[in-house]
């Protein structure tokens, strides 16, 4: 892993290389070209929004962009024919990562549109979710395992839970007293390995402070991801 993240000048000139990049393959990727997708980059977080016709082509939207260099994570809000994706964000606090998702949170504030207790499960039908961010969330539970369990049955199939927490390394991860668990790339493959709730790394990274993850949630009847697709993530 990187000693330390890029600084903030390094990382706003490599952003925009990377959105030029990501630009470039869809103008002359002939798999991507004709497509209604529009990217930018924000500290290695590719931001997608436009629309497509089927899952398939998101799926291999998400996959084209995971493969650049320096990519850390790839997050969409891409309506697949006409439909708009339905993204919740647990513990939001104040924020939610993109307007229009739904905010779930144990306190009322201004981004929350539901308030519940994440350790007792969530208040979603199965399958009723497109995605799930999870930003600094899950390293303040005392267990966070069901947590994780409950956003694999709430995601539809291809689903995604995004993750972030801090990396075990950094400052940030040890600053807040109210962490209660350390994070690691190997961490993620962990989770991934459990048995029951299955989960496919589309993509994992560390940029020296904190640890990303776009997991899908596979069915039971998915292929687990291969010895060689695992490896570009995990040792």
């Amino acid at each position: 892993y990187p000693a330390e993240p890029l600084s903030s000048h390094r990382q706003r000139h490599y952003d925009a290389w990377l959105t030029a990049t990501a630009r470039d393959l869809f103008a002359h990727d002939v798999r991507l070209r004709d497509l209604d997708v529009q990217v930018r980059f924000d500290g290695g977080v590719a931001h997608l929004t436009g629309e497509v016709d089927s899952v398939e082509q998101l799926q291999r939207v998400r996959a084209a962009i995971g493969r650049l260099a320096g990519v850390h994570a790839v997050w969409d809000r891409i309506r697949v024919a006409g439909r708009e994706p339905v993204i919740i964000d647990i513990g939001c606090g104040d924020t939610l990562q993109y307007p229009g998702n739904v905010g779930l949170d144990c306190r009322p504030g201004p981004a929350v549109s539901v308030v519940a207790d994440l350790t007792n499960g969530l208040p979603i039908a199965d399958g009723a979710v497109d995605q799930i961010f999870a930003v600094h969330v899950l390293e303040h539970l005392p267990d966070y395992l069901p947590l994780v369990d409950e956003c694999h049955r709430v995601l539809r199939p291809a689903g995604v839970l995004h993750v972030l927490s801090p990396w075990w390394r950094h400052v940030n991860a040890v600053a807040d007293p109210t962490h209660l668990h350390f994070f690691d790339i190997q961490t993620i493959k962990a989770l991934c390995s459990r048995p029951g709730r299955r989960w496919y790394p589309h993509h994992a990274s560390c940029d020296g402070a904190t640890v990303f993850a776009d997991l899908v949630a596979l069915g039971p009847d998915d292929p687990a991801p291969d010895s060689v697709w695992l490896a570009r993530f995990f040792d």
